[in-house]
């Protein structure tokens, strides 16, 4: 894989870290900014819904810089966020610097979709894709674990601390690997064009299967330590190691997504949605036996990963004549739904289905995925439509 694309995942395992590693710190650092635990999760909440809706509108007015500046731009209001969440006097600013970090993040992951994929020749482009989105994958199995054992040994200032110099790292790396642009910059597409594009069923079909992808996995993952504790009778103290193979699974998942992609890109997501509706069968199903459970939830968790890099690689390709919007409209869906998701099994916590009915809403979610996804590419083949970029090649 070519070293730009090594600095790409680079800088996603650090921002999906600073989101995620909150949560491993939480009632140290609500204890230090002086508010309950439920107040300090408006951190996490916080920093989702700045991603989905900061990072389309900030990509929009970023759409006229070029490429290797915005992500060094981007690595720089990193860098400058950790230090002040390190140094923030109060819940209140803290939130203030996690939004700003936020609204980088969603247009990162937009743009290094698109430096990625056009570093590649077009049969690796789902392989290039699965490395970036591998960053956010290794963070929660390296990143976080570490970033919350500092905290708890150093307080929670010094987890900022070190995704400061985990920063200066990145942008070090985007710096030296990531080539400059090569010839006159293209005009950059009108406004218009980039909301077009997204008419192409190809995109907003996928941008639904996007949707109930995050049904399927957040319904149950947030919830997944007193699902596991009250339905599977797992203590305590075994979660960490079952969200840890979780989190292998999940990364097995990326790189199985991106050789998927680059093979068979529609039948293989096809064929993984309805595997995928089988596995939350079974989890609903066998979650009273530990030992399925064990095996059973990283399997889940690589199937959840595997079909993103298509997902991702398929709205990539049907948007390469105007990708800015509709590449940022990736990281905003997925934090959207699962903003929809953890409020959906709240629901059915709440009514009094339990726990165990968690599972159920990935079974429906994948069956409504795949018949949107045998549709769209019913639909494809029957009008003969090709992406953008192959169109132009043909």
């Amino acid at each position: 894989m070519p070293l730009p694309i090594i600095a790409l995942f680079i800088t996603a395992f650090a921002f999906g870290t600073t989101e995620f590693v909150i949560a491993g710190i939480l009632p140290q650092l609500a204890d230090g900014l002086g508010v309950s635990v439920p107040a300090a999760g408006y951190l996490v909440s916080g920093y989702a819904l700045a991603i989905a809706i900061g990072g389309p509108a900030l990509t929009l007015l970023t759409t006229a810089v070029p490429r290797k500046t915005l992500l060094i731009c981007l690595s720089l209001v990193f860098v400058a966020g950790q230090l002040a969440c390190a140094l923030a006097p109060g819940f209140a600013s803290m939130l203030l610097f996690r939004v700003i970090v936020a609204g980088a993040h969603g247009v990162y992951f937009g743009v290094a979709m698109v430096v990625a994929i056009g570093l590649v020749p077009p049969e690796r482009r789902g392989m290039a894709v699965a490395v970036v989105l591998a960053g956010l994958t290794v963070s929660n199995i390296v990143g976080v674990p570490i970033g919350a054992a500092i905290g708890n040994a150093f307080g929670w200032r010094a987890t900022f601390w070190a995704m400061f110099g985990l920063g200066i790292l990145t942008l070090a790396a985007i710096l030296a690997l990531l080539p400059n642009q090569k010839g006159p910059r293209a005009e950059p597409p009108h406004l218009s064009q980039e909301i077009g594009v997204l008419g192409r069923q190809q995109v907003w079909t996928t941008l639904i299967i996007m949707l109930m992808l995050m049904m399927c996995q957040y319904v149950p993952f947030t919830y997944i330590s007193p699902f596991l504790q009250e339905v599977t009778r797992l203590d305590a103290a075994t979660i960490p190691w079952i969200l840890l193979i979780n989190g292998l699974g999940a990364t097995l998942g990326v790189y199985l997504g991106g050789r998927l992609a680059d093979w068979k890109l529609m039948p293989s997501l096809i064929a993984l949605l309805v595997i995928q509706s089988v596995v939350a069968a079974l989890l609903y199903l066998l979650s009273p036996w530990p030992l399925a459970m064990v095996i059973l939830v990283p399997l889940w968790g690589c199937i959840n990963f595997s079909i993103g890099t298509p997902l991702q690689t398929r709205i990539l390709s049907w948007t390469a004549d105007a990708p800015n919007l509709a590449s940022s409209l990736i990281p905003a869906g997925f934090n959207l739904g699962i903003a929809i998701a953890a409020f959906v099994g709240g629901l059915i916590i709440t009514s009094g289905l339990g726990y165990r009915a968690l599972p159920l809403v990935g079974v429906a979610s994948m069956l409504i995925a795949a018949a949107v996804a045998a549709r769209s590419w019913s639909v494809e083949k029957q009008s003969g439509a090709l992406p953008p970029l192959r169109a132009a090649e043909a």
